[in-house]
């Protein structure tokens, strides 16, 4: 499609706030059942009712032929299995661990134009990133939330204060002028005004301009959960382990659900490969697949630093000192967010994880804007790294990762897997588009459209994120537990709320300080497919990230409000504290060396 046809279509587009899609009669059967009578949810005519059984959704999983199965719970396929359900194809989708537990739980948590792509040219994929913007901003309100960058230009810096200004207009047009607030250039003393603490020595000015926030975790579920309720049978915790190849074509796949061990197989007329850095592992299962690899890891690493050690109330962009390079540093509650590196790495997605120089890097770069912080590695409360699955053909000659394109790209392979590689948290609902549109050609379907580009994301069907606010807070009483609440759950945060009054102990805190309940652990099993620890305090919440034990002491709490509705003894709960515990050290451990 065309810049020009783009545009036109933005401007045309509906924006029909309510839609019921057309389901075909072989999937009657997916139809989501009535709740039992000693459910721990709270029944609502105006809410949707909680998933299937997992015992249902496994043997859906493989007594239904679907017409397409999605490998892959990051953001991309589980855009993929919500856009294909709601054209009508039964679907189903599968994640070897759960839904965000790779790429899509480690990024940035920004939903933005990239500005930092329009000095490498990119054009196209920044407006196309600002229209997913505006369009996520009104989708998922309580997700998606406006955030003001400001931009620091010093004596000698690379982008010249004019350079800014310029680029920024340009950064404005591309969104069609529709972002919250177009740029501003300001003076070497308003910025100093809007960023207290920040280096003045060489300070010629600067710029604010506008992206958004989001919980990416949390964005990627929605999605999931999305295509749930739209007909798809969606399971984390199923792992791929062949492919099922009849008269050379991919008819379906061998998987093992990783909870029981139960093996299964799954018919499917097409097949998507949505695994993004797992994407040539997948391939490998494909015995007719050649060739280099499809992807290639660049690592991203971020820390995370107690707000009162580094206050800021609006996002910064920054050149490091160190390098020269482009990076953020993000308020994010009660914390700071520091971020990003980019390198090439050879890592596993699996093992990926900070390394001591990276946080040194991340911790000398803020420092050398904010001299009198003197951050040190005392104060880094957790360090995480993901892999952005980047096209391999997209890295330029001198193999630099900063400069490689985030465009997507689809693959078939001769038996007619598809693969979709590349591409960007912010733009994951295109990709989607791009892939169901391949797979409705390869079926030889009739091209339909789904209407994600106007249908709110689950939470998101509110008339006003100021009115649900200020509703909560009355309701609960407490400024930081009712905005957590809304701006996770949006419209359906009085399902969980709910739980509280039948259980007054389900109000009390997860982690001292924070404004997680225990309801929620309640919750996240009844209605968001929790069925690990790290499901819930690692992706659903973001306990892990904001305690200094990594949730542990939480998981405890946890883990008693989850083993009745699980049915784990007490050796299983012990089980599953270990479980846990060695889980965030994968994750969030540091490494000595670079890998």
């Amino acid at each position: 499609m065309t810049l020009t046809h783009r545009v036109r279509f933005l401007l045309s587009a509906p924006s029909p706030r309510h839609y019921t899609p057309a389901v075909r009669p072989e999937s009657a059967a997916l139809s989501h059942p009535v709740p039992s009578s000693d459910s721990l949810a709270v029944a609502s005519p105006s809410l949707p009712q909680p998933p299937r059984p997992r015992s249902e959704r496994l043997l859906a999983l493989s007594s239904t032929e679907f017409d397409l199965l999605v490998i892959g719970g990051g953001v991309t396929g589980s855009g993929i299995a919500r856009d294909a359900s709601l054209r009508g194809l039964r679907v189903a989708l599968v994640e070897r661990e759960d839904f965000a537990s790779g790429t899509s739980s480690r990024s940035s948590r920004l939903i933005h134009g990239g500005v930092r792509y329009l000095e490498h040219g990119h054009l196209g994929l920044v407006f196309e990133s600002s229209i997913e913007r505006y369009r996520l901003l009104r989708l998922a309100p309580h997700l998606v939330r406006p955030l003001a960058f400001v931009w620091p230009v010093y004596q000698g810096a690379r982008i010249p204060r004019w350079k800014l200004a310029a680029g920024l207009k340009l950064y404005d047009a591309l969104a069609l002028f529709r972002n919250v607030k177009g740029s501003r250039s300001l003076n070497a003393s308003q910025v100093s005004e809007v960023v207290p603490g920040l280096r003045t020595d060489g300070l010629r000015g600067g710029s604010r301009y506008y992206d958004a926030a989001t919980d990416d975790a949390r964005l990627t579920f929605i999605n999931a959960l999305a295509a749930s309720e739209a007909g798809a049978i969606v399971l984390n915790h199923v792992s791929v382990r062949s492919l099922v190849v009849q008269d050379g074509r991919a008819r379906g796949a061998t998987v093992v659900d990783s909870l029981t061990g139960q093996p299964l197989t799954v018919r499917a007329r097409a097949i998507v490969n949505a695994t993004g850095p797992w994407s040539d592992e997948i391939r490998k299962l494909d015995a007719t697949n050649g060739g280099g690899p499809t992807v290639r890891g660049s690592k991203g690493v971020h820390i995370s630093v107690p707000r009162e050690r580094l206050p800021t109330d609006c996002a910064l962009t920054l050149l490091s000192p160190v390098d020269g390079r482009v990076m953020f540093i993000l308020p994010a509650h009660s914390h700071t967010i520091i971020g990003t590196t980019e390198t090439a790495t050879r890592a596993h997605p699996s093992e990926v994880r900070a390394s001591l120089s990276d946080v040194d890097y991340l911790l000398a770069s803020a420092n050398g804007f904010f001299p009198t912080a003197h951050l040190s590695r005392e104060d880094v409360v957790s360090a995480w790294a993901g892999i952005r699955p980047l096209v391999a053909s997209a890295y330029s000659g001198s193999g630099d990762a900063g400069s490689a394109s985030r465009e997507h790209a689809i693959h078939t392979s001769p038996t007619g897997v598809l693969a979709i590689s590349g591409g960007k948290l912010t733009t994951y609902r295109v990709m989607a588009r791009d892939m169901v549109d391949a797979v409705e050609h390869a079926l030889g379907l009739p091209h339909r459209k789904a209407p994600t580009h106007a249908l709110p994301l689950p939470g998101g069907d509110i008339p006003s994120l100021e009115a649900e606010l200020a509703s909560a807070r009355s309701t609960v009483g407490r400024d930081d537990i009712a905005t957590h609440l809304v701006h996770a759950y949006g419209g359906r945060w009085r399902q969980v709320w709910a739980l509280t009054h039948a259980q007054p102990l389900l109000a009390e805190p997860l982690a001292p300080g924070l404004p997680y309940l225990r309801a929620e652990a309640v919750h996240g099993v009844t209605h968001e497919l929790v069925h690990t620890l790290s499901d819930l305090l690692v992706r659903r919440l973001k306990v892990a990230f904001e305690t200094r034990d990594l949730g542990r002491a939480a998981a405890r709490i946890a883990a008693s409000d989850m083993a009745p509705l699980l049915g784990w003894s007490p050796q299983d709960v012990e089980r599953q504290l270990a479980d846990y515990s060695r889980d965030v050290e994968r994750l969030f451990g540091i490494d000595p060396a670079d890998a």
